[in-house]
């Protein structure tokens, strides 16, 4: 009974109550619940819904009761194009997102920042801190700073950009760097020549350019300039130029 064509119909007439008639297309299928009950699938005439389907629950309470309908639901089938899972927006935002006027708070418990009050785990820091008298609410970590120095390493002006693969010496040795305070001074600076790329970016001490301060070309070679060369075979003469000569 609860798959014959008196279900379907069943179905069906809930089906266009719900939504109207002109919206449901075809019977598509059938799928058991249970021993008492199954679900009717028709195709979903909606626009932007392809692959959507009328899923309407239809029930038997027994011998000489009728069918009834449980519930109409619209369901996406197995073709149905969907909204991707929900994700918070904490771990959708990506680097570059940030505009003008844009807020972005950190969450309560950001792996990157410990509470002010704590030992900061580096001891410049707390020197610093000690003798301005002045704290946060919250400061970098240890995880924020391995963080940091991953993402660092790894950028553009990091030791394996193609830029540092090609430089004659690297930053370190350069009059142009900066080097930051901190644990992370060992092996980061800023780029203070503003004829580079790098100008005002974080740079890895192992990173290099072509602007240098100690660069230098041999400026004896010159430029080769080619000799110019006449082929007076190749003069056209008029005759009576030859006569006046």
């Amino acid at each position: 009974m609860l798959a014959d064509s008196a279900a379907v119909d069943l179905a069906r007439a809930a089906a266009q109550e719900e939504a109207g008639s002109e919206r449901i297309g075809a019977h598509v299928g059938v799928l058991g619940e249970d021993e008492v009950s199954v679900t009717h699938l028709f195709e979903a005439n909606h626009a932007g819904y392809h692959g959507w389907n009328w899923a309407v629950t239809v029930a038997f309470a027994g011998e000489g009761t009728p069918l009834s309908v449980s519930e109409v639901v619209l369901l996406p089938g197995n073709e149905a194009l969907v909204a991707p899972d929900w994700v918070p927006w904490e771990e959708r935002v990506r680097a570059g997102d940030l505009g003008v006027g844009d807020l972005m708070p950190t969450r309560p418990d950001d792996p990157r920042l410990v509470p002010g009050y704590l030992e900061s785990e580096d001891p410049a820091i707390e020197e610093v801190s000690r003798e301005i008298g002045l704290g946060r609410v919250r400061v970098l970590g240890r995880n924020g700073r391995l963080d940091a120095a991953d993402r660092w390493h790894g950028s553009d002006f990091g030791p394996l950009s193609d830029m540092a693969r090609s430089a004659p010496a690297t930053c370190g040795s350069c009059g142009f760097y900066l080097q930051i305070k901190g644990s992370l001074g060992a092996a980061f600076g800023v780029c203070a020549n503003e004829l580079t790329p790098a100008d005002g970016r974080v740079v890895h001490v192992e990173y290099g350019c072509g602007a240098h301060s100690e660069v230098e070309i041999d400026m004896s070679v010159g430029i080769p300039v080619s000799d110019v060369v006449y082929d007076d075979a190749q003069l056209d003469v008029e005759p009576n130029e030859t006569a006046q000569q």
